[in-house]
Formats: C-alpha cells, structure tokens, sequence
C-alpha cells in the first residue's frame, strides 16, 4: 500500500510540475478606458485580449471608473481618448499610463512641455521626419517643403527644419490665421515644390480641405498629409500607423516594466498610403506603398 500511495504521489508532483511549467511566468492587469463606450473601442480590446491571453485585458466606461489614485499600482492603464486623459491628470497617484493615439498638438495643449510622472504618450500624427523622408523617395526633385503653420503648430518648426537640413530639404513656413484668406496659400504656393501638411485641426480640416486641394491642383503642387483621410479626400500620400501597428507597439511596452516605459513615443510600425488618382492627376508616379514603407522603415533607427 505504502508503494501505491508513493508511486501515486510522485505522479501526481509530475502532474503539478508540468502544469506550472506551461503555465506563463506572469500575467498583467490591462485596464482600458474611454468616456464612451462603442463598436471600435470593443474591437480594439478584443483584439487586444487575443493578443495577450495571458493577461487579463478590461475595459471599462469612464464614469464607471474610480479615481486613478484608487487603482492598483500594479495595473497596466490604457487611454483611449482626451477625456480620459483629462481624468488621469486630475490625480498625481496611480499606477503608469500609456495614454494611445494621441496628437503632439493635443498634448501640448493639455500638458505645456512637461510629461508627468507615469504618463506614456505614444503620438497618433505621422513623426515628421518620417514625413520629410516620404517626400524625398517619392518626389526626389522636390527640394523647397512648403508648410502652412498656425499659433497651435508654430512649436514643430525648428523640429521640422532640422530634419529637413539633414536631408538636403528647405522648409518654406508661411503662417496661416485666416483660413479665409487665400493669400498665404498663393504666397506659399509660389516658392514650394511640395507641401507638407501638419496635423493641425485649424488648419486642414472639412472646411479647409476643397480650398487646399482645388489650389495646389492648379498650381500642380502636391499636398503630403497630414494624414491617412486626408490622403482619401485628395492629398497624394501620407505614412500612418493603423490598429495592427498599435497592437504591436502596444505588445511589446506591455512585456516591459512599466519603469521601463518611454515619455512619448511613435509607433515603429507603420504603412503608407497613397491616391493613385491624384498621382494621374499631377503627372506623377503612381505610389508603390509597400515598397515605399519598406525603404522608410530600413531608413529608421531604432533603440
């Protein structure tokens, strides 16, 4: 009997050992919030849950949330929108946050140029060299960047030229309070070879889109940016990142320690898209976006 009973407890340790083994080291407390919920925000969390089954991914509404200070220090915080990005600074306590899809422009309109403590912003608009780099493998003759800049984008400027000097480029910045008068547009048109659109809401926005795009087709200037929809409204190509881009990012600062977490940072992974019709328009090569993105991605360095 003594020999069953030890041949049947040393089973059973084998049994156990195993278990542990395949079971994963850790797992995270991914919490996700936003001020509403909604069919995007849900595919986005489940998508995020299929990528890490390990971890325990939730999403909750934010007025169902506790104050941040409240929050387990241990818990891996993701914002989804400006609102909630408004509630987590109201608490200097809580646990690090990657605040996602957010614009340089929005950030300093909320934060100045300081980042708190614990706050990880990962930027949604396309990083500007990255931009300038697209010019210059799709248009190689272009050498003067038009940029039209407002009061809410004057502080990209000295980023923008001193990536545009490193590759050979000239930004041409001509400054836009108006949108209602055509004569910065005219006087920019007039010394650029291309332009480059900032994300700027004040500035390339529905309002703005046909006046932009019926001038720089008659002046068979093209327009790059600022973004992916604008690219759809009629600009001739952009780099953006979409959802699978953000989830790899987002995979990757999750397998860190949240002391480990960058300030702010742009998604590596990203595409390009292009508007074969403007492209036919303007006279122009049509955009091979895969090839394009593959060439600006082995130009990149990465830490």
């Amino acid at each position: 009997m003594s020999a069953l009973f030890g041949a049947r407890f040393w089973r059973r340790c084998l049994l156990l050992a195993s278990l542990a083994l395949a079971m994963p080291a850790w797992s995270a407390e991914i919490l996700l919030t936003a001020a509403e919920d909604g069919p995007g925000v849900q595919a986005f969390a489940q998508a995020l849950r299929e990528q890490r089954p390990a971890d325990s991914v939730t999403f909750k509404a934010l007025p169902d949330m506790p104050a941040p200070g409240q929050l387990p220090g241990s818990t891996r915080l993701i914002l989804l929108d400006l609102p909630s990005l408004d509630w987590r600074l109201q608490d200097t306590q809580g646990p690090a946050t990657l605040v996602l899809r957010i614009s340089r422009l929005q950030a300093r309109e909320r934060l100045g140029n300081h980042v708190p403590a614990k706050i990880s912003l990962l930027w949604s608009d396309p990083p500007v060299d990255r931009q300038l780099r697209l010019i210059a493998n799709i248009l190689p003759q272009a050498r003067r960047i038009g940029v039209l800049y407002g009061s809410d984008s004057e502080f990209l400027l000295p980023e923008l030229r001193q990536h545009a000097a490193a590759l050979g480029l000239e930004i041409v910045a001509q400054h836009w309070d108006n949108i209602n008068d055509s004569r910065p547009l005219l006087s920019l048109f007039k010394n650029s070879d291309v332009l480059l659109g900032l994300d700027d809401p004040q500035l390339y926005n529905p309002k703005t889109v046909k006046n932009l795009l019926l001038s720089s087709y008659a002046r068979q200037l093209p327009l790059i940016g600022p973004n992916a929809g604008f690219v759809r409204a009629g600009s001739l190509a952009s780099t953006y990142s979409d959802q699978a881009d953000w989830l790899n990012v987002l995979d990757r600062l999750l397998d860190r320690p949240q002391a480990g977490w960058p300030r702010s940072l742009y998604p590596d992974h990203f595409k390009v898209v292009g508007n074969p019709q403007v492209a036919r328009s303007l006279g122009i090569e049509q955009v091979d976006e895969t090839a394009v993105a593959t060439r600006l991605a082995e130009g990149e360095k990465h830490p």
